[in-house]
């Protein structure tokens, strides 16, 4: 990540000026921020004009929003897939289709897109859950990372932070006995490095740096063997990094590995040392008792993801409960049918309403919290996501004079950002420092429309 610098190399301190920002707690009218090394070194409040100088964000400045699960290539879906019927599974075939014809060229041209409209959308950082690792076919390009590498250089062009959660994806599913899996199909030749210790050696020569984090991730526990997980997992412990696992999101995986091993996943993954406050479970939608304690005790996160969860017909994970027995909660837009953190927080509340009918399971602030903070956190950066000294000076300024948003009285204005507002809303996204998306308009990427239009285009050809 750039940073404006002195001739000397010294970090030059900038000032922002807030009209109005959201410091965890409430909506504080006139801050001024300075920002020095893309850290925020100094936060005023009280500030009723602009000093001289100052950068000004007019509207309410949050901490930048995290984007907890993505998986980039699945933008290139959007609107295809809303042709017709079907379940998960035959949304999948169509996954596999997209997948078979990226290279790491045409993936780059394509993340650095996706990453540009997350930053327009008030994303500073992106938990990219990363599994398409070879050529067609399986073999290994002649950069064994030529893939993730491109993912990460597409964030960095795009001006937003990535936590690399490179995945191992070995199998094709349970087989008839506990030991026996199915081996990966054709489609599933790129994902898969045959084994753990494989997949850990190529993981390991990934390199992280300014705006990249690496981390690691289990694709499912039908695609990962079970005695196989514990590599996985010490592999992230012995980084200190973040660990991810697609768990328990359809019904028919919970019933194969109760076939298989005569447990849960969710039991499965904490017989198997997987389970911890590094680890987050991403959908965590249809689990027992039992799985909620196991997951809340060992405080292990969730990411939820509504609405890849509602357009695949997923069912509505029990967030309420998980949160009371000790899990943080997160968002992600997954397969980005639409990217904007804002319906994803509402859209928790709201199908937690519906299931329920009642209101007022979360507050705003809580909806927040999960957008930046907890976000954060999942993806290994646990001291972004608040506006305080030491923090990084990752931000996202939301209209309150658009038609979604105008009316409410500012104090409210957190409310109407996540019951009202859009992504469509957000006016200014800095990270570490930096104005990447200025008065609506990304600084780095020109046109990125024409970019997304581009990249998905090639793709469908």
């Amino acid at each position: 990540m750039q940073l404006t610098t002195e001739p000397t190399g010294t970090p030059v301190t900038v000032t922002y000026w807030l009209s109005h920002a959201w410091l965890g707690t409430h909506v504080e009218p006139g801050v001024a921020l300075d920002v020095s090394g893309g850290i925020v070194a100094g936060v005023r409040t009280g500030v009723v004009t602009p000093p001289p100088g100052a950068i000004v964000l007019r509207g309410l400045t949050l901490p930048g929003l995290a984007n907890t699960h993505s998986h980039a290539f699945h933008r290139a879906l959007r609107s295809t897939v809303q042709v017709g019927s079907g379940t998960f599974w035959t949304w999948r075939e169509t996954m596999y289709q997209i997948a078979s014809r990226l290279t790491p060229d045409s993936y780059y041209d394509l993340a650095r897109a996706v990453y540009a409209e997350m930053a327009l959308a008030g994303i500073t950082a992106v938990g990219e859950f990363h599994y398409l690792h070879h050529a067609p076919g399986g073999t290994p390009y002649s950069n064994p990372n030529a893939m993730g590498e491109a993912l990460i250089a597409a964030a960095g062009e795009a001006g937003i932070r990535i936590t690399l959660l490179d995945t191992a994806y070995l199998s094709a599913g349970f087989g008839r006995r506990p030991t026996q899996y199915q081996e990966p199909d054709q489609h599933q030749l790129r994902f898969s490095d045959t084994t753990a210790d494989a997949w850990a050696e190529r993981a390991s020569l990934l390199k992280g740096s300014d705006h990249a984090l690496i981390g690691a991730a289990i694709h499912s526990v039908r695609a990962v063997p079970a005695a196989q997980l514990a590599t996985v997992a010490a592999w992230a412990e012995e980084r200190q990094a973040p660990l991810h696992v697609h768990l328990s999101e359809q019904t028919a995986e919970n019933d194969a590995c109760l076939a298989a091993h005569g447990c849960t996943p969710t039991r499965l993954l904490a017989d198997h040392g997987v389970l911890g406050p590094r680890t987050t479970g991403i959908h965590n939608t249809h689990l027992t008792g039992e799985d909620i304690t196991l997951l809340g005790s060992s405080a292990t996160g969730t990411c939820m993801c509504p609405t890849t969860e509602r357009d695949l017909a997923d069912g509505i994970g029990p967030a309420v409960a998980l949160q009371r027995a000790g899990s943080p909660l997160s968002l992600g837009s997954d397969s980005h049918a639409v990217i904007d953190l804002f319906e994803e927080a509402r859209a928790m509340e709201l199908n937690e309403r519906l299931r329920t009918r009642a209101r007022g399971h979360w507050t705003a602030a809580a909806l927040l919290r999960a957008a930046t903070a907890d976000g954060h956190t999942a993806l290994g950066r646990p001291r972004a996501g608040i506006i305080e000294p030491g923090a990084p000076a990752d931000l996202v300024t939301v209209a309150l004079d658009s038609v979604r948003t105008a009316g409410p009285v500012p104090r409210l204005a957190a409310e109407a950002a996540v019951f009202a507002a859009s992504a469509a809303d957000v006016r200014h996204t800095v990270v570490a420092g930096r104005h990447i998306v200025r008065d609506g308009q990304h600084t780095l990427v020109e046109d990125v429309p024409a970019a997304l239009a581009s990249a998905i285009g090639a793709l469908h050809r």
